[in-house]
């Protein structure tokens, strides 16, 4: 695909948007993820209603993420031998159909925190699959040259929903009702599957589908350990995920346990991250095409701002940090994300990007509750600094491996070193 001179400002910035069928996709993700946000607003009040803890809610989070952590290879490997869209259409109407059971459990209070765990593992299930397929897509949409613009802006999707969510959830809590809120999002997963149906099938580049054989879950296991520029970043983000990206505790906990606020405050500095998310996905998006390096910069600068979030002394100054955090946090998962699919073949990426989840979010089920537990047994601050040193040791790391793996590349063949 051909665009002619080099695009430059906002065109750069949003070259993704003019092939229609992500851009329709764009649409209808806006709308569901916002309502994804929505839920986990209200989810993590309905958990400290139920039980009053901290470290229960961050259980409840990361229970969710169990099926990646047990099965994530294998589901990549499913993506991989099948067409996507049939799995996104089967993901979405699973994920409406757990939404509004938990809807009509609490409106009609008959929810208990047993409910809240299955549906948490439910949801978990339904993202097993419905990750790597969303992820391995966006290449069938746009195609290579704008595979990094394309994944950059889908961070911005979730970060624009990341404000809508709480922004409704603040009034919705109080007019409709958690459950309420529940249901809303049930109705956002049609936006998805409208979005499906509209696309022109005849003008995606679908992945030919890798045809079943023996062994290929250890082979997507040995493709990626085996390439340097793979393992690297895959090795931070186990790292950050499992002790720095879970802020759905840590600033649940910042705001009600710290700053002493009710869901006002909570939904501002949810919205003070997405923000700061937004603006840095579009900077990603403008960025061009992600690194290793880079991507190291930004883990050191992601791990710097946490410390700012967690000394701040007052709810204003620690909004500020917020958004600094958002900035740098969504730089970071963006270039990770563009960095492994780049980096891998077609035919490995499910299986690549199933890793990229569970380093991403199968680590939850372990390090949310730690976080919970170290906010609940000492304070939030401690919960996110300990955070904050993960990103920054796993980056000085990861300079060192992108030293080293520079270097063999240059004594290997001197003019044909990957851009760092």
């Amino acid at each position: 695909m051909s665009h002619g001179a080099e695009p430059t400002g906002l065109r750069r910035t949003f070259l993704a948007l003019s092939v229609p069928n992500f851009r329709i996709y764009f649409i209808g993700q806006l709308i569901s993820v916002s309502g994804t946000w929505l839920q986990s607003f209200a989810l993590g009040l309905l958990v400290l209603k139920l039980t009053g803890s901290l470290a229960t809610a961050g259980t409840v989070v990361g229970v969710q993420f169990i099926p990646m952590l047990i099965a994530g290879s294998w589901a990549g490997l499913v993506v991989d031998r099948s067409r996507k869209r049939p799995i996104l259409y089967a993901t979405q109407l699973a994920a409406l159909s757990l939404a509004l059971l938990l809807g009509l459990l609490t409106v009609t209070e008959h929810v208990a925190i047993s409910w809240v765990y299955l549906i948490s593992v439910g949801t978990g299930i339904v993202n097993l699959f419905d990750n790597p397929a969303r992820q391995t897509f966006v290449s069938e949409m746009v195609g290579p040259e704008l595979l990094s613009n394309a994944v950059s802006l889908n961070t911005v999707i979730m970060n624009l929903a990341r404000i809508a969510g709480p922004a409704v959830g603040a009034i919705a809590v109080s007019t409709i009702g958690l459950g309420g809120c529940f249901l809303l999002n049930a109705g956002s997963y049609g936006a998805v599957m409208v979005a499906l149906l509209m696309m022109n099938a005849n003008e995606l580049k679908p992945t030919t589908p890798v045809v079943p054989a023996k062994g290929q879950v250890r082979d997507g296991l040995h493709y990626a350990w085996g390439k340097p520029r793979l393992r690297g970043p895959l090795l931070a983000m186990f790292v950050v995920g499992l002790l720095a990206f879970n802020f759905t505790v840590t600033v649940l906990a910042l705001g009600k346990v710290t700053f002493h606020g009710g869901p006002t405050l909570v939904a501002i500095f949810m919205i003070a991250q997405g923000v700061g998310a937004v603006a840095g996905g579009m900077h990603a998006a403008h960025h061009g095409k992600p690194s290793q390096h880079r991507l190291a910069v930004l883990g050191l600068g992601f791990g710097a701002s946490m410390v700012m979030m967690a000394l701040m002394p007052t709810p204003l100054l620690a909004g500020v940090a917020i958004v600094i955090v958002g900035y740098t946090s969504i730089n970071y998962v963006a270039t990770a994300n563009g960095t492994l699919q780049l980096h891998s073949e077609p035919q490995m990426r499910g299986r690549v990007m199933a890793l990229y989840a569970i380093a991403f979010l199968g680590t939850a089920p372990i390090g949310m509750p730690i976080i919970g537990q170290i906010a609940d047994h000492t304070n939030p601050r401690v919960a996110i600094l300990t955070g904050a040193l993960a990103a920054i040791l796993s980056s000085v790391a990861l300079l060192r491996h992108d030293d080293r793996v520079t270097a063999a590349e240059v004594g290997a063949d001197p003019g044909v070193a990957e851009e760092r």
